[in-house]
């Protein structure tokens, strides 16, 4: 069997980016909505999706936050789309989809406990994590994990991660703490980019085994003196952003991978739902 993972947040982003504006019999938008539940009742009705699990962050705010003023919050997202996190919950939900719903914790947390939980089962072929959210290119194992774009339909294996980032999985979480991740509010360290911690991680693989001199450096990159006393500057500082990036994997989740199994959607959950979305069209499709 195939587990897909799905990365609810983003879905519902890249709803809200992509889709037409749709109002609600009430007058609110909710075309974000509209086309996530379409969007995820397609990938159900997908031979090969046969387990499946959703995660949102309910809340943008996590332990992180507590750890770096920085991280990220809500501040500036766009009401409309701030409005729709609990309607795309609820329609994951309708759907049948096992639904984890975060608060202390954050939706690739919730996933990478996910691929820690279920990825060495025996009845597993293979996990699949939807989403091209580089944090999750550290979960990523051989080909038993892989990342699916499905805007693109391109999939990341461990060999792909290392042609995209230079570096293997287990370094993706040093390398955004060099790099910096905006979407996240890591500001990564001054004068390291894409190529640099790529070549610089290629060969020492985390942050605490790069030499405290570049003379002592056993790969040659452009500006490494200067690469070296921006990062001595700043150790202590990028292993906390690297913490930051680094995803748990001790979530409290209660399902067993019997209870990923997709059977069906509710059909009275998805009624009532599509009835206050003003979705006549998608319970037409169902014949509800």
């Amino acid at each position: 069997m195939k587990v897909h993972l799905i990365d609810g947040t983003f879905e519902l982003f890249r709803a809200y980016y992509g889709a037409p504006s749709r109002l609600s019999p009430e007058g609110k938008e909710v075309g974000a909505t509209r086309s996530f539940l379409h969007s995820l009742y397609r990938l159900t009705q997908q031979k090969e999706v046969t387990h499946i699990a959703c995660a949102f962050d309910t809340v943008i705010e996590s332990f992180r936050n507590k750890l770096f003023d920085g991280y990220k919050t809500g501040e500036g997202i766009e009401p409309e789309l701030l409005s729709q996190f609990p309607l795309v919950e609820k329609a994951s939900r309708a759907l049948g989809v096992v639904t984890w719903s975060m608060k202390k914790f954050e939706a690739d947390d919730a996933i990478a406990t996910a691929v820690h939980r279920y990825g060495d089962h025996p009845s597993v072929k293979q996990v699949v994590i939807c989403s091209p959210d580089k944090d999750l290119a550290q979960c990523v194992r051989g080909k038993k994990v892989i990342c699916w774009d499905r805007i693109r339909d391109t999939y990341l294996d461990e060999a792909g991660v290392k042609k995209k980032f230079g570096v293997s999985p287990k370094s993706i979480p040093d390398w955004l703490a060099l790099v910096g991740d905006s979407a996240d509010g890591i500001p990564g360290v001054p004068r390291w980019g894409a190529k640099s911690a790529s070549a610089v991680l290629g060969k020492y693989a985390h942050i605490e085994e790069i030499p405290s001199s570049e003379l002592s450096w056993k790969v040659k990159v452009r500006g490494a003196s200067s690469l070296s006393q921006s990062l001595e500057g700043l150790r202590k500082e990028a292993e906390l952003y690297r913490k930051l990036a680094t995803l748990r994997v001790d979530v409290p989740l209660k399902e067993t991978l019997k209870d990923l199994e997709w059977k069906s959607y509710s059909s009275r959950s998805l009624r009532q739902l599509c009835q206050s979305l003003g979705d006549s069209r998608f319970l037409e499709q169902l014949k509800l």
